[in-house]
């Protein structure tokens, strides 16, 4: 039987990508309201499920679940979705993007969190919530999915059991794959994505 692709294993992804030559393109609003509602276009088709993300000026991260396709696939709906929606007749995006699997609820926490704080951290907004190009938005447009795992309450205390994600082999974090103008790897909590090509509609 054959093995099956890394592409096509089931899991959560922790996604950053990066604009080309890191052009300052969601410093515009309207560029990033487009790829906020490019996001939940593919989201809402269900192609994947979309868990948390910000839009930065020249970068994305994202935490999502590929439904029925593989990672590259949706990768490459969102960035080239959003390039037929623009326009432009400069370069976009960066050609490839970064990941790293979910290994587990805790690591969920710290990514989604990440996620949501990048903006402090880079001055852009005095908390999460109020930076409007966020899943951590109270904006209606950015409102997405649990975690992957469906919590359950507990009979006997109702309490919300932490969610279950799937377990990566040991093969499945700091693996790299040969890509052009790849983003470095973010520091911090997130620092263990490999480099992939995203594959265009």
């Amino acid at each position: 039987m054959a093995i099956p692709t890394r592409t096509a294993r089931p899991g959560t992804f922790f996604i950053t990508t990066a604009t080309s030559n890191r052009r300052r393109l969601f410093q515009v609003e309207a560029n990033a309201l487009l790829l906020i509602d490019t996001l939940q276009h593919y989201r809402r088709e269900g192609n994947y499920k979309l868990h948390a993300f910000v839009v930065m000026p020249d970068h994305i991260h994202l935490l999502l679940t590929p439904e029925t396709i593989t990672l590259e696939r949706a990768i490459g709906l969102i960035k080239g979705g959003f390039s037929r929606r623009l326009a432009s007749k400069l370069p976009v995006w960066q050609r490839s993007f970064t990941d790293h699997r979910i290994r587990d609820a805790e690591d969920f926490q710290i990514r989604r969190n990440y996620i949501h704080e990048n903006p402090v951290r880079a001055g852009l907004a005095e908390s999460a919530a109020l930076y409007p190009y966020s899943s951590a938005s109270t904006q209606p447009s950015t409102k997405l999915q649990p975690p992957p795992a469906k919590s359950a309450a507990s009979p006997a205390s109702g309490t919300p059991e932490v969610p279950t994600l799937p377990q990566p082999s040991a093969t499945s974090e700091g693996s790299s794959r040969s890509a052009t103008g790849s983003p470095p790897p973010v520091s911090g909590p997130c620092g263990s994505e490999r480099s992939r090509s995203a594959k265009d509609p």
